[in-house]
């Protein structure tokens, strides 16, 4: 029965008139060929790839430094006590750690010493051999105003003892040096003693160590970063 409502038919909501499949078609070839689209620029894959190829040439050097600089980060993480050795003319090398921080004695020779200068350094360096044996070189600093007849050579020295193959960047030049300026050879398996340098004075080496690292690091996330194909 009718009891005075009005009852509402449901109301049924129609689907939308879709495109077909061949009208979806024509609407994609036209957006591809519109000319608005076309006369965009492309993506700078050249710059990209500049980019990535500085950045490995970069961490390739940076990792580079770093295997150069392995040998003095050693000897900066080494025991902070020297070790005694005694007389240098007389050691028996083979006994000997490379990279130690060590004190020992002896009298230098003249032949084939030579003197040099660094960059930034007001002091000057002379290496010289120690009497005795050809095998050890002692490098010593000469505070600035003391180079000549006023400067006495020590006679006993506190250091780094390390083979002249290991001694790093600081001393890559210095046996051919000898070479050219005093017609004298330094043997292939001559050992350097740096008088000073302790464990504590080349933490920064440990710095820059870490520096380099970190720039290698950087470039190669980057480079994974920019040669990683966009979703």
């Amino acid at each position: 029965a009718n009891l005075g409502f009005d009852q509402e038919q449901p109301t049924v909501n129609q689907p939308a008139d879709l495109p077909s499949l061949s009208d979806a078609r024509a609407l994609a070839h036209k957006e591809v060929d519109d000319p608005d689209l076309r006369a965009l620029p492309g993506p700078p894959k050249r710059q990209r790839t500049l980019a990535a190829a500085l950045m490995i040439i970069t961490a390739v050097a940076a990792c580079a430094m770093c295997w150069a600089l392995r040998s003095e980060v050693l000897y900066a993480t080494s025991k902070p006590f020297p070790v005694a050795l005694g007389d240098l003319a007389t050691l028996d090398l083979s006994t000997v750690q490379p990279d130690q921080y060590v004190e020992a004695r002896g009298l230098l020779g003249t032949a084939g010493a030579v003197r040099y200068a660094r960059p930034l350094e007001g002091d000057s360096f002379r290496l010289q051999p120690v009497a005795g044996t050809s095998r050890v070189w002692v490098e010593i600093r000469i505070p600035e105003g003391m180079e000549g007849p006023r400067f006495v050579p020590p006679g006993d020295f506190t250091g780094r003892l390390v083979p002249f193959s290991q001694a790093g960047l600081r001393h890559a030049g210095v046996a051919r040096s000898v070479a050219q300026q005093t017609g004298q050879s330094i043997p292939v398996d001559g050992w350097l003693l740096v008088d000073g340098a302790s464990p504590r004075a080349s933490r920064w080496a440990v710095a820059l160590f870490a520096l380099f690292g970190f720039f290698a690091l950087w470039n190669v996330v980057n480079v994974i970063r920019i040669l990683r194909p966009v979703r």
